[in-house]
Formats: structure tokens, sequence, C-alpha cells
């Protein structure tokens, strides 16, 4: 086993790098953070075979949110781990268990990108599941202790993990998306997921705050990879949260139009120029993540406000 307490997987997800990751804890029970979708698990069994780590020796796969990106290739998983059982979020299990309706709201969302970037979807046994409420525990060792955090706001099916033996949090996607820095001139490019159909400023907020209270050392993104200054995350959300609905508000209200697809396009330009003017480094490298992203959380957005 790895001396590395916590080793990344990077998951090529939309066949990006860096755009989605999974996490190895090497502990006495073997645990994975995050699969990402179906066409991202040959990517996750060779990130163990390189590190030698035998299939059967993971206990724990964890789900932060079970959202078709981030929970889509659990069971095509399960396929190849034998003895690991599926931590997930209460509102979680019956969708990992059955995830016909978690299907049908992705394809509302990709539309014809489904396939390619989901498929297969399979369902979790109910006896390989285990439900984790708000600050119930998981010991992975004689001296390391997981606590699982309920933190809404990206949605409502989200739980971000604290890794005691490293002060580590792993927040999914509540505390949005962090960018490949060699592609950004290495500035911190980190910005809110607001991805429908349960995207919450202030619940995201709240959890925020949550964070930010435990004093943790870092955070493991599942958007990709991690930062030792968590401080300038918080700050940063706070702020881009604020933002987004501001400024789509705004643009909502001057165009004056009842049309779901015109009201998505227009937030989606609209925060694509606030974010180009707000850092000096050129997007285009990150546009392929970055536009992709737009688009999932313009119509998130548009959600909550129509609402």
């Amino acid at each position: 086993m790895s001396e590395n307490l916590i080793e990344t997987i990077d998951l090529y997800d939309m066949n990006l790098k860096e755009r989605t990751a999974s996490y190895v804890l090497n502990a006495e029970k073997m645990t994975i953070i995050e699969t990402s979708a179906s066409p991202s698990i040959p990517h996750l069994l060779e990130g163990l075979d390189q590190r030698g780590i035998d299939y059967a020796s993971i206990d724990y796969v964890i789900m932060t949110h079970v959202h078709l990106d981030h929970a889509g290739g659990v069971g095509v998983l399960l396929e190849s781990l034998p003895n690991a059982k599926v931590i997930v979020h209460p509102r979680g299990k019956r969708h990992l268990a059955d995830p016909s309706k978690l299907i049908k709201g992705t394809k509302a969302v990709y539309g014809d990108r489904f396939e390619p970037l989901f498929e297969p979807v399979k369902p979790v046994e109910e006896d390989r599941l285990i439900v984790k409420e708000d600050q119930e525990t998981l010991e992975i060792g004689p001296d390391r202790t997981l606590t699982f955090y309920d933190t809404p706001g990206h949605a409502k099916h989200h739980l971000s993990i604290h890794d005691s033996l490293t002060n580590s949090m792993f927040t999914g996607d509540t505390l949005g998306m962090r960018y490949p820095l060699e592609l950004t001139g290495n500035h911190p490019l980190i910005l809110p997921s607001t991805s429908p159909n349960q995207f919450d400023p202030e619940d995201m907020k709240a959890s925020i705050d949550r964070i930010e209270a435990m004093g943790v050392d870092a955070i493991y993104f599942g958007h990709y990879g991690h930062t030792t200054d968590p401080k300038s995350v918080y700050k940063i959300l706070r702020t881009w949260i604020d933002r987004y609905v501001e400024i789509s508000q705004d643009v909502l209200a001057k165009h004056n139009t009842e049309d779901i697809n015109e009201q998505v396009g227009l937030v989606e330009q609209a925060l694509y120029e606030a974010i180009k003017k707000e850092h000096s480094f050129d997007l285009s490298d990150v546009d392929p993540y970055l536009k992709v992203d737009l688009n999932i959380s313009s119509q998130g957005i548009v959600d909550y406000l129509n609402k």
C-alpha cells in the first residue's frame, strides 16, 4: 500500500484532463471517494492497478452526491470490487438502487450528450448500500475517522466528508469547481456549481459557513484536485454565488423573455463575460470545461429564479 494517505486518480470525465477526480484513502479499510460516470471507470481501475491496489481490498466507495457525473459509474465499478459497500446520503440511496429518475433528469439537462457521457448507468444492489446521516462516522483505521456532513446548496442529497487524520474535507460540488492551473496560467479559477434542480444560494452559503467553522487544512474538490488555502475558497465562492444570482436577475429583467432556452442562453453569456472581465488571463484554454459548466449552472440558476 502507498505511503500517501490520499491519492488522486484523474478520471478524464468528458475526455478532459483534470475534469473529475476520484480519491483513494489508503487506510486499514481502503476507501474510494467519487467514481464519476461509467465511461470513467476504466481510468479509475487503471489508477488502482498502477498503485498495486487489489480490487478485493476496497471496503468502501463513498458518493458525495448522486449526480451522474459523480456517482453514475458506481454500479459498473462494483462489478470489479467484490467486497465494497457504497455510502450515500439518505436522500440518495433510492436513486442508486433505482437510477431511472436520475437518468430522466440528467437527459433533460444534457440532451443528446447523455449517451456518450453517462451510459451505462447500472443500479446498486440494496444490500451494498449504507446510508450515513449528518455527523455520523466511519472508522477506516485505528486513528482515522471519516465524519459525514449534510451540506446542501448544490443538491439536497449532498454529503461532505471530513478525514480526521489529514483534517481534510471532501466537498464534491458544494464548494464549487476548481479548474486546472496549467490552463489558467497558474491563476486559481474556482466557481460555484449551480446545476438544476436543487440549487439554493442560501443553503450553499450556509454549507460554506459550516465547513469554514471546522477549520480544515485542505479541501478536495470533485472537480478537481485540492487546495491547502481554504480561506480563499470561501471568499471566492461567497462573492460569486451572489454575483451569479444578481447577474442572472439583471439580464432576465432586461430581456423579459419567458422562453427557458433563451433565458439559459442569456444567463450563460452574461456569466461568461463577467468571469472573463474579472480574470486577467486568457480563458480560451479552459473553455471546453467552463462553457459546459456555465450552461449547466445557468440552467440551475434559471430554474431557481423561476421557482
